[in-house]
């Protein structure tokens, strides 16, 4: 099989419907791109690019199937002197205000960073409890001739033309992008963990047993694909018969790797 030319194909085919989202979305940089979209936009983004993003991990995958990697020393962290994260400082010295006793300062919230593509699929949730009902009311306790009923606003339904904030849904397609347009590092990155585990399992053979620390040994979820659809169904769509071709290459390109016979 022609692996070079399978990677290049479904490339290519991720590369323009990441093209479309980011036309859906309005725009691909944080100057053109819309702090808010409406709820029926957002959500319309979201449902294809779920199965996007699963595609491109199998993509990582299959062009990752015969990375060597060799993996360096740990660093060593140099002991050093500690940074004050405020200019208020309990004790005097550094800045030389002194925060009174008692007195607490709201945490900075930290700007947000970009997100770099996940290399594995979220595992399903098994126990998944049932949400209670929403509230459409409140209580309302009357003392007879005493409290007088007050009038109880209804709740209003959730509208399709809400708007929801677009941060995140941005950054995800920036990391898509990135993903994309530097396959060959982000191959690089899925050997690098294929190498640490590898290694893992050889220094210790029963982790994840007896109460140590979990790992995850397989990259993909079991079951069907994050953002699957059955092909030929009424939602399915490009992007969905990219994912299932890409599920069956990933899954062979795993197998390859693992044969030892």
């Amino acid at each position: 099989m022609d692996w070079n030319f399978a990677i290049e194909k479904h490339r290519e085919a991720l590369k323009s419907v990441l093209a479309m989202l980011v036309a859906m979305a309005g725009g691909g940089t944080a100057f053109t791109s819309p702090a808010t979209l409406p709820r029926h936009l957002h959500r319309a983004v979201l449902r294809l690019l779920r199965p996007a993003e699963s595609a491109v991990r199998r993509l990582v995958i299959v062009a990752a199937r015969s990375l060597v990697v060799e993996l360096s020393a740990p660093r060593r962290r140099r002991p050093g002197k500690r940074k004050p994260t405020s200019a208020f400082l309990r004790k005097p010295g550094g800045t030389g205000i002194l925060l009174p006793r008692g007195m607490r300062l709201p945490a900075a919230r930290p700007a947000p960073r970009a997100l770099a593509l996940p290399l594995f699929d979220r595992l399903p949730r098994w126990n998944i409890r049932p949400r209670p009902p929403a509230a459409n009311s409140v209580p309302r306790i009357l003392a007879p001739g005493i409290s007088v009923p007050f009038p109880v606003a209804a709740r209003r339904p959730l509208s399709p033309g809400d708007p929801l904030d677009a941060g995140r849904l941005h950054r995800r397609l920036a990391a898509l992008a990135a993903a994309l347009d530097d396959l060959p590092r982000a191959a690089r990155r899925f050997a690098r963990w294929r190498a640490c585990r590898d290694a893992a399992s050889v220094q210790d053979p029963g982790a994840g047993v007896q109460g140590r620390k979990l790992h995850r040994l397989w990259p993909m979820r079991p079951g069907r694909p994050p953002g699957w659809r059955a092909p030929g169904s009424r939602h399915a769509s490009a992007v969905h018969e990219t994912l299932n071709d890409l599920h069956g290459l990933a899954f062979w390109a795993l197998e390859l790797r693992n044969d030892t016979s």
